[in-house]
């Protein structure tokens, strides 16, 4: 391995390496996600619920309760109970 002023080149070249392969693969993983949001809007569905409905997913139960608890009372407070 050569240092050049202390430093690993053939590690840090192996680091800078991985993390744009890792980011091309999230790029094109992105244009994944932005095709299938096109394809349920095309289809119909409402695209800013079905992006509410994911980030709700992936909260656990105990905090999704509590969301949903906090919110009604805020609904209520403002008159807009559903």
């Amino acid at each position: 391995m050569s240092d050049v002023g202390g430093v690993a080149a053939d590690r840090l070249k192996s680091f800078i390496e991985r993390i744009e392969r890792l980011e091309e693969e999230k790029k094109a993983l992105t244009d994944d996600i932005r095709e299938v949001y096109s394809e349920a809007k095309g289809s119909g569905f409402d695209i800013k619920v079905i992006r509410q409905i994911i980030r709700i997913r992936k909260l656990d139960v105990a905090d999704r309760r509590e969301m949903e608890e906090v919110m009604a009372v805020y609904l209520r407070a403002l008159d807009m109970e559903m």
